[in-house]
C-alpha cells in the first residue's frame, strides 16, 4: 500500500497516515460507514477534531486516518487547507456530463 503524509494546514500537524506497515488495529466496516455518515452530511469543511467530537463512539485516532486516508484514495473526501470535504457525488447526470463532455 502507498504511504503518504497528510498536512492538515488549519493546526499545521501533519495527519501522520504514512503509519500503514504499522497498524495495530484495522478499521472494521461498521467504523467506515460511520465515518462516511458524518462527512456526507456535514455542511461545512470540518477538522480532524471538529470530526472526532461528532463521531458517536470513540474510534482511535491511527484507525480515523487510515479511514480518511482509504476515503481520500476513493475520491470521497479531500483533504485541504481548510480540513475535511466530502465531495463525492454519485449523480448520474453529473457522470454523463463528464463522460460526453469536451476536455479543454
Amino acid at each position: 500500500m502507498k504511504q503518504k503524509l497528510m498536512t492538515q494546514k488549519v493546526t499545521g500537524k501533519p495527519l501522520n497516515i504514512d503509519m500503514v506497515p504499522t497498524v495495530h488495529h484495522w478499521p472494521n466496516l461498521k467504523t467506515v460507514l460511520m465515518v462516511e455518515k458524518i462527512l456526507s452530511e456535514a455542511d461545512l469543511t470540518m477538522s480532524l477534531e471538529q470530526l472526532k467530537r461528532k463521531l458517536p463512539k470513540k474510534v482511535m485516532d491511527q484507525t480515523l486516518r487510515l479511514i480518511l486516508l482509504y476515503l481520500e484514495e476513493n475520491g470521497k473526501i479531500y483533504i485541504g487547507e481548510k480540513g475535511i470535504t466530502w465531495i463525492y457525488n454519485p449523480s448520474p447526470k453529473l457522470e454523463r456530463a463528464m463522460r460526453e463532455g469536451i476536455e479543454v
